[in-house]
């Protein structure tokens, strides 16, 4: 993955990082969002009911997470939602 020089460079300024170190973090930080919409719905929901989380809650806070993301993901139902996990 090819990453920016401006931002590598703007988090070498702004954090003290080395310059491989902040395309290290970088890269980490893009891999993390580049999970596609329903590989996070399938683990988010596994990670809340593992923690005892019912689905009308886990599906309330899956919105709002989806909703809140830097890329946000398009507004689903709940009916999508349970699709994403059960099929």
């Amino acid at each position: 993955m090819r990453i920016d020089q401006q931002l590598r460079d703007h988090v070498v300024a702004s954090t003290g990082l080395s310059p491989s170190e902040a395309e290290r973090v970088i890269g980490d930080v893009l891999a993390f969002h580049a999970e596609p919409v329903d590989a996070l719905v399938r683990r988010r929901h596994a990670e809340l009911k593992l923690h005892g989380s019912r689905n009308e809650e886990i599906f309330r806070t899956l919105r709002t997470e989806l909703r809140d993301r830097v890329v946000a993901a398009p507004e689903l139902s709940e009916r999508q939602l349970r699709r994403l996990v059960y099929g």
